[in-house]
């Protein structure tokens, strides 16, 4: 099967590529690994910035549909010490309303009800992708079957399958993951954690090590262990046995505040670990006819609050360049990737401080500075 346009990865920045595409009468396949759109969850919230997730939806066309999800409070942050002491309690973020706080999962959804029937093609893994030769590209899928494209997109993030096509970069680990889980129903079962991190977010952090949670829609507590270890530290950790890995890694918060650490012995799913990957700051490569990057396939980075806003920021821009040379495909991904690599440096650049000011030496005090600058602005 030959196909106009082709994008591998329905997550959020391939998602509103094709959304927008759709908009202005351009069809585009998506191809996707997962079964179906509840294969797995979608990660917990996000929060959606003016200056690029905002701006994308507006593009899409469903901004008035991201306002119905918004959590409201989701934006209060509370920024503790170890002992549990409140070191910053403010109920927005840096601007009220600024960056309002919504479910990936729902976000994802609202974006492919806007697709027409058969635009996601589920069940459809990628292995390989290979150049034609003149512009064309073959994808070779997990059952043997393959598909041919005149431009094709990677959208499939940190191990993309399209990125090698364009940059021998590949992701490394940043020496930090991150421990997962959740708890359910935390105003009556799990009272002390629903104190301690209040209506919106709180961050214990100290250097080298952090508890984050969330609380989400329906009673739900969100929450991240964050500590800095090699890879080899949590290859002895025996994540299929839940009380062992929670006991392995409360051990790293020994005098910790137990109303914080609770977050790690109390959880109602097992705990699971997300380590940290990173392409090289300033990830670029040399125009290759016919194929690009967006979200993470292009600028993978350590968490700081921008990937999501990121990815969808790229699918909005490089519609936008497909729309605006009609029948150019090079000339729209050359405008395209113009203006990608140096706000992926920039986003880089800003990840890589946060992380410094989240877990560094000076952790958590530099947070609370940082913030009230930001609040002073």
């Amino acid at each position: 099967m030959t196909t106009k346009i082709t994008i591998v990865g329905a997550g959020l920045g391939g998602l509103t590529l094709a959304r927008i595409l759709h908009l202005h009468g351009i069809p585009a396949t998506v191809y996707e690994a997962d079964p179906s759109p509840e294969a797995r969850t979608q990660g917990g919230q996000l929060d959606i910035h003016p200056e690029n997730g905002q701006l994308a939806l507006k593009a899409a066309g469903l901004y008035e549909e991201f306002e119905s999800l918004i959590h409201i409070g989701g934006e209060a942050l509370r920024v503790l010490d170890k002992d549990a002491t409140v070191l910053m309690d403010v109920p927005h973020g840096p601007e009220p309303g600024d960056r309002p706080e919504v479910l990936r999962g729902q976000l994802r959804q609202i974006l492919l009800d806007s697709l027409p029937a058969g635009a996601v093609q589920w069940g459809r893994k990628v292995i390989s992708a290979q150049s034609l030769g003149g512009g064309a590209y073959q994808l070779t899928f997990g059952d043997g079957s393959t598909a041919v494209t005149e431009l094709l997109v990677g959208a499939d993030g940190a191990w993309s399958k399209v990125r090698p096509l364009l940059s021998d970069a590949t992701p490394e680990y940043v020496g930090m993951s991150y421990v997962e889980a959740y708890l359910y129903d935390v105003d009556e079962r799990h009272t002390v954690a629903a104190r301690v991190v209040g209506g919106g977010s709180m961050l214990a952090s100290a250097p080298g090590k952090g508890i984050l949670a969330h609380r989400e829609p329906e009673n739900v507590l969100h929450a991240y262990v964050f500590l800095n270890h090699p890879a080899e530290w949590f290859a002895d950790v025996d994540f299929t046995d839940a009380a062992a890995a929670k006991t392995r890694v409360a051990a790293e918060f020994d005098g910790w505040a137990p109303e914080l650490t609770t977050l790690i012995t109390d959880t109602d799913t097992p705990p699971t670990r997300r380590p940290l990957y990173t392409l090289p700051i300033g990830h670029r490569w040399e125009r290759v006819p016919g194929v690009t990057l967006v979200g993470d396939a292009a600028h993978l980075m350590p968490p700081s609050g921008e990937g999501a806003n990121l990815a969808m920021f790229d699918g909005a821009e490089l519609a936008k360049a497909i729309v605006a040379f009609p029948g150019d495909i090079e000339a729209a991904l050359a405008a395209y990737e113009a203006e990608l690599f140096p706000r992926s440096r920039s986003a880089d650049a800003e990840a890589e401080q946060l992380q410094l000011t989240l877990f560094g030496d000076g952790a958590p005090y530099a947070l609370v500075d940082a913030f009230t600058s930001a609040l002073q602005t």
